[in-house]
């Protein structure tokens, strides 16, 4: 039987130790329901990507209880990402960042001789951000098998990933069945920016709050 538990004191103190041993937590995030784990444990990522069946080539996202976690990843947004981040974080928004050396997380992705690289994002959502502070930052993918819609309640997620989640966590619908926008920097684009995924932020609500970060240095 699936574990399913409201979101208190005590689920998130279990959600916490099964984080800390390599186990896979359903959440819900400002946009979708993800499934998370441990983002320092190379058994638990992979947890998520036999969950999900999901190819070894596509990323996972890291998420962050605040912008202010990324030095202590060892990651950094560059400049342009970085804009944008004042404007959209907490929100729908999940930039590409770039890693030091430093950087333990093991869901780093790397494309040849290109630099390591982690898309984050600090959801918009007072109940996420609180299971973020017990839990620690958390690797993350929409709780669906890969291809399928993205779940906005967790009787969706438990239907699409059944027994194979040690812990959903409750916390009613999401907004949508839309993730989160994905971005890159790249200096080869005429804006200094490539989106990867265009979702709940549109490419045009992007351009324009870069265009007024860069001109005014003011927020959209």
């Amino acid at each position: 039987m699936n574990d399913v538990r409201a979101i208190d004191e005590d689920s998130l103190a279990l959600a916490a130790k099964i984080v800390s041993e390599g186990g896979l937590v359903v959440l819900p995030t400002d946009t979708v329901y993800g499934v998370a784990a441990n983002p320092f444990s190379a058994g638990a990522v992979n947890g998520i990507y036999v969950a999900k069946r999901r190819p070894r080539s596509k990323a996972l996202q890291v998420l962050l209880s605040s912008v202010d976690d990324l030095a202590g990843l060892g990651l950094y947004l560059p400049d342009a990402l970085a804009r944008l981040s004042k404007v959209f974080l907490p929100g729908p928004f999940s930039p590409i960042a770039v890693a030091r050396q430093d950087s333990r997380l093991v869901t780093l992705h790397k494309e040849k001789e290109a630099e390591r690289t982690q898309a984050v994002r600090v959801p918009d959502s007072q109940t996420c951000l609180e299971t973020l502070r017990v839990t620690g930052p958390l690797a993350c993918s929409s709780a669906n098998r890969s291809g399928g819609e993205s779940p906005k309640t967790v009787e969706e997620a438990v239907a699409a990933l059944g027994d194979e989640v040690d812990l959903y966590l409750d916390g009613g619908p999401t907004s949508s069945h839309v993730a989160s926008t994905v971005v890159a920097a790249d200096a080869n684009e005429p804006n200094g920016i490539r989106i990867l995924r265009e979702g709940v932020i549109s490419e045009p609500r992007l351009l324009r709050a870069l265009a007024n970060s860069e001109n005014r240095g003011v927020k959209e």
